[in-house]
């Protein structure tokens, strides 16, 4: 999973206390290492390496475990107004339901993220009770103090970070900690205060450079960003504000950091990268397992340098998003949808042929980062052909992500042996930009309007340097981002935030979650909806009831819990 860190193989006597059966909790399983065995330091460490390598949400193989993506690409964004399932309407099925939030409570893709994640907290779990076993027994070989509080940071935070996956799906999920022993929790609390707890440990405790040197480890700043983003669910502006604050202190001008570095296989891992789950390809021995395998699906279709399978589609609505008015800023009334761009979409054969891109259309460099379409060039591929490059227009649209996608001159170094799709790309989890737009909005909610203009105004500024792409020599649009002269009020302010967030981060798994924090789901996806199901009929009619916040928690958990465990609301 971690570049640079080695990889260690256990076999660990790890019992998840929702789905063990008793005699496990009595009887010691032949060829596993016991807690015990595992009470030196090469045993904590391993067991840390354990929790980590869970971020990739991959426990089993490489297959299947989309739902758990570190990318959160479907509940993040195809549950929201950027992303469809793509490929074909009979492909993956259950994602169909998270689309169209309509899943039920055997929805596969459910009971993925939910496995990875308490496996995680397992692992997390497990970590803790040996490291403090280790360090209060009589053995010798114990941890120093510094080392010891380090090794409880990193794996504490590890667990506040599975916890949040979870209660951003779930809401209402059991809390189960390194003293739970085996007992059944019910999930009747609000867990925030916990993660909360754990990361203020983390935050206290890790230093500003990495542990053991080693990229992939978490540290300081990445504590400091990920409870100022926890603190922001939770509406305390002001402590999220200092947390975050601190971060974009302690960190280079965002503006010197090039936006297409945060996707470039050759350039991750860099300043900007807060948190990042890394990913590693061909030489760690696993067959792909350690690589980006969440986004296994989410590549072009057809006669492309990788071509499976056609999922993850920008929206229509989503490219539109990406239009400017005359002065370079985004059309935040929601004119952007008049008179929509749809590249070829919907286009007579003879019409298609003839297609040439618009290079007179406004729009925000960023969306050539965002999203490949038609007749523009994607990555070093060449020009993007349209629908011989689409699984199935009519189900996904006309475009195709390209965030989690590599240079076809990267994919002989960066993708697993025996495969394309499987590929060594980080995912980011945190990153700089992302830190900036959420002391923005803090600063907004705080009445401190200049602070957000100015922050929001340096995203802008570092958009403004994207590489134009050409075409023939010609830009492939009227590319053009300017900043914000002022922000008259908070309304204003609020919504030039919420706008920025989509245009920055779209594709990386944050925008649904950022709909429900900010209460607006209802309003935005029956909007889109309405205007998405002009061109897909699968989406007509959809309206979000409150229960659509959440998704309902998997039924096989509530059944192994003898009903301790209960379902949402409305499921």
């Amino acid at each position: 999973m971690m570049k640079n860190i080695k990889y260690i193989i256990l076999s660990v006597l790890i019992c998840s206390s929702m789905s063990c059966k008793r005699d496990f909790l009595t009887l010691q399983p032949q060829g596993e290492l016991t807690e015990e065995q595992l009470m030196t330091q090469d045993g904590v460490e391993g067991l840390l390496v354990g929790a980590y390598s869970l971020l990739n949400g991959n426990v089993n193989g490489t297959y299947g475990n989309y739902g758990a993506a570190p990318s959160q690409w479907l509940f993040g964004e195809v549950a929201s107004d950027n992303a469809h399932k793509g490929s074909s309407v009979g492909d993956q099925p259950p994602m169909n339901a998270i689309e169209q939030h309509a899943p039920t409570s055997t929805n596969d893709n459910l009971s993925n993220i939910w496995d990875r994640c308490f496996e995680g907290i397992q692992r997390a779990n497990t970590t803790i009770k040996v490291l403090n076993n280790l360090q209060t027994g009589q053995a010798a070989g114990k941890f120093s103090d510094a080392r010891a509080r380090e090794i409880q940071g990193e794996a504490r935070l590890l667990r506040a970070h599975y916890y949040f996956f979870l209660v951003r799906i779930f809401k209402m999920v059991p809390y189960i900690t390194e003293t739970t022993n085996g007992a059944i929790v019910p999930n009747d609390k609000d867990i925030y205060p916990n993660i909360v707890d754990d990361l203020t440990y983390s935050v206290a405790n890790l230093s500003t450079t990495k542990p053991r040197g080693q990229r992939g480890r978490v540290d300081k700043y990445a504590a400091q960003a990920y409870l100022g983003k926890v603190l922001l669910y939770q509406k305390k502006y002001t402590e999220a504000y200092d947390l975050l604050n601190a971060v974009i202190l302690a960190k280079p001008d965002i503006t010197t950091l090039p936006y297409s570095d945060n996707f470039d296989i050759t350039k991750e891992g860099g300043p900007e990268a807060i948190l990042a789950v890394e990913h590693s390809v061909g030489t760690d021995g696993t067959g792909g397992d350690n690589g980006n395998v969440g986004d296994i699906l989410n590549f072009p279709y057809g006669n492309t340098p990788i071509n499976c399978c056609g999922f993850f589609q920008p929206t229509i609505d989503l490219a539109n998003a990406f239009k400017v008015d005359a002065a370079g800023l985004p059309l935040l009334d929601g004119s952007y949808r008049n008179n929509p761009y749809k590249s070829d979409f919907g286009l007579l054969p003879a019409e298609k042929d003839s297609y040439v891109v618009d290079k007179t259309l406004p729009l925000d460099p960023r969306i050539e980062s965002t999203l490949g379409r038609r007749g523009v060039p994607y990555r070093d591929w060449g020009l993007m052909a349209g629908d011989t490059w689409i699984r199935d227009a009519s189900n996904g649209g006309p475009f195709l992500p390209i965030k989690n996608v590599i240079e076809s001159s990267q994919i002989s170094s960066g993708s697993a042996p025996g495969t394309t799709n499987v590929t060594g790309l980080n995912v980011n989890l945190i990153r700089l930009g992302d830190v900036y737009l959420m002391a923005a909005e803090c600063a907004v909610e705080k009445g401190d309007l200049p602070r957000a203009l100015t922050l929001v105004n340096l995203v802008r500024q570092r958009a403004a340097k994207i590489t134009p792409q050409l075409v023939n020599g010609v830009p492939a649009a009227a590319y053009k981002v300017n900043p914000y002269v002022s922000f008259p009020n908070a309304t204003y302010a609020r919504n030039a935030v919420r706008f920025e967030r989509r245009l920055e981060l779209a594709m990386e798994g944050h925008r649904f979650f950022d709909l429900v924090r900010w209460g607006i789901v209802k309003q935005t996806l029956e909007s889109y909806f309405a205007f998405e199901g002009g061109f897909f009929d699968y989406l007509r009619g959809i309206n979000i009831e409150a229960r659509d916040e959440y998704f309902p928690l998997p039924q096989d958990q509530i059944d192994r819990s003898k009903g301790t465990l209960k379902q949402s609301p409305g499921y």
